[in-house]
Order: C-alpha cells, then structure tokens, then sequence
C-alpha cells in the first residue's frame, strides 16, 4: 500500500530480473521490498540465483542456432540497455564488448555450415558473421588453434555476471532486502512468505525463475559451468566451438580466470557436476585452446534455468501482479529489455535506457 506519496513495490527473487528491478525502481522512488530464499552472496552450491551461474554472454547472433529471431532482437535492445546500466552503476568495465568468436574443426564443418545457415535468418541490419583467415584468427586470438575454420561476430559481448549482480544490489540501499526468506505465494497486491505473513504491496513482481511454479509452467533445465584458473591466458573474446555434439564456449573473466561451459541437460538434479560433463566440457575446450592442459580447476558450479514449454520468455502483466519468467539460457541477454517492457507494461518510469 501507499507508504506516504511513494508507491509501494514487493519483488519475490533477488535473482537477476528481481536486482535490475529492485535497483531501477529504488532510483526512481518507490517503496521497494524484496524477498529471496537464499543469501545475499552467492554460495556456488547450485541453490543460490541462476543468475550467479552464468558466463553472462551477450551473443544475440550465436544464440540464433537454437533460439527465434524474437529472442535475438530482445538480445540486441538488451546491449545498448547494458551499456547504460554499467554506466550508471560507475562500472562500464562490468561489460565487455569486443565481438565473440565460432571455431569448428575441419571435421566438424558440416555441423559448421547447418548452424552457420540458422544464423543467417538475423534480420538485415545486424552484424553478420566475418569469416576469419587462419592469419586473422591469430591476430585477434593468438592463444587459439589456428587451423580451425573460424567466423567473427561483431559487437557480441560478454557481462561480468557475479560482480553486477553484487553491484545493482550494493547500489540499491534504498531498497529493503528480505534475505533467507522464502515465498510461498505471489498474487495481486500481496506476497506471502512461508511463514505465514502476508506483505501488502500497489504491485508485486514474480521472477522467481524456477521457483515461479505453480503459477506458471515453468521447468528447471540443469546448466554446468567450470571455473578455470590459468595466470595470463591472453583470451580476449568469448569463444564458442561448432560441433556436432556439443555447445562449448569459452569465456575470459579476468586475466587470469576463464569460464568453460555449458551442458544443457533436461533435467532439475542439483547436484555437483557429473564426471561426464567435465571430461566432455574441458575436453572439448582443450581442443581449441591448447594452453588450457595447463589450468586448475577452480569450481564446478551448477544450477536450474528456468524455461517455459516453449523455451521463450513471458511477461504476464495484470493490475497490481507482474510475472517475468522463461529467461531459459538466455537470462543475461535478455534481461534489462524484459525488465524494460515490464515496466513499460506497468506505466512505472525507466531509471535505464539505450545508450
């Protein structure tokens, strides 16, 4: 309800959706209360947000191989929004935007050519791929193995995703966080939390992920993703390997710290990752990228991406309830434009925009 002139605003998940929604909304003035099962910090033990369990590639383009030409163009809107959001926040080094690269081994080109031919249905005025030389490919890469076929996608990026996910929450103080505590219900107006009290809000938002059930017929889909140790690795770009098989990608988070994965397996086991999953993940990775024999694995981390039936995003908007769910394996590509539309939906102001 009204708290004075501000207008009140309860968000039940402090993943990624609800952090760029507590963090806009507070900066505008609202009353803004969220409430979360799990701590503040990520714990890496495959409960906490799937938002801490991601590469945070900005691929609009690759992901164009399994996904609509709907979920590309939400990807594009949502790098110019990121552009303003890591400005805003003071960090624009949050993002890295220099281009992603495809690899397919000479054996793999048929696979290459089938996915290569999906993304061509990018609409006219995106960047398209750049086929690279064996010589171009050492230039922009000179870690990789350069007798395999190669493409550039321009503009393509990649997020910092543990450390935004800390910043759109530490830049929120405004906000009230209700750490450890679980929701139980989402309706219009109010959210109820397991132990039995109901907060009373103007508007509530659900972006619970895959905990939005049963509201909506969300699924959990098991994503795998390794932490590698390896002081000055030289990779500068986000690499993904066309194969038959596999989706592999290889992403920079520091100089010294890469990212590889990721399985995408139908399933909510939320267990550690499988011995399977780790040979066939770094296996794949070594073969592009030789210097990885010599990296130490720091973590093995897993967690539950929450899809809908038909693997596309939903907002579902009605007076004083708000649902965002369905981010499936896109969550950090599409996540400011939803939240954007969301809010648009909503007649609330915009504390972001396209750079």
């Amino acid at each position: 309800m009204m708290q004075g002139n501000q207008q009140t605003i309860g968000i039940a998940g402090a993943g990624l959706l609800g952090r760029l929604l507590a963090w806009s909304l507070a900066q505008q003035g609202f009353a803004v209360q969220v409430f979360d099962r799990n701590h503040a910090s990520p714990t890496f033990d495959g409960q906490q947000s799937a938002g801490f369990t991601a590469a945070g590639m900005l691929s609009p383009l690759a992901e164009l191989d399994n996904s609509s030409v709907h979920v590309a163009m939400l990807g594009w809107r949502s790098m110019g929004l990121w552009q303003h959001i890591t400005a805003q926040l003071g960090q624009p080094n949050l993002m890295q935007r220099a281009g992603s690269l495809l690899l397919a081994h000479r054996t793999e080109v048929g696979a290459a050519q089938r996915v290569l031919a999906r993304l061509e249905r990018a609409p006219a005025h995106t960047p398209q791929p750049q086929v690279l030389t064996a010589q171009a490919l050492a230039q922009l890469e000179p870690v990789l193995y350069s007798s395999a076929y190669a493409w550039l996608l321009p503009d393509e990026g990649h997020m910092d995703a543990v450390a935004t996910m800390m910043a759109l929450q530490h830049q929120s103080p405004q906000a009230q966080w209700h750490w450890n505590t679980p929701v139980s219900a989402v309706e219009l107006g109010f959210i109820t939390t397991e132990d039995g009290r109901v907060h009373r809000f103007d508007h509530v938002f659900d972006v619970r992920g895959a905990g939005g059930r049963p509201a909506l017929p969300v699924r959990g889909v098991r994503g795998e993703l390794l932490w590698l140790h390896l002081p000055e690795h030289g990779l500068k770009r986000p690499v993904r390997l066309l194969h038959s098989r596999h989706r592999v990608y290889i992403v920079p988070r520091s100089t010294d710290t890469l990212l590889v994965g990721a399985s995408e397996i139908e399933s909510e086991d939320r267990s550690g990752v499988s011995v399977r999953s780790a040979v066939e993940l770094l296996t794949a990775a070594h073969s592009i990228f030789p210097a990885l024999a010599e990296a130490r694995i720091i973590r093995m981390d897993v967690n539950l991406r929450p899809a809908l039936p038909d693997n596309e995003p939903l907002i579902h908007t009605q007076s004083g309830l708000t649902r965002i769910n369905g981010l499936f394996r896109h969550g950090w590509l599409l996540a400011p434009a939803l939240v954007q539309d969301a809010l648009l939906a909503c007649n609330m102001p915009l504390y972001f925009e396209s750079a």
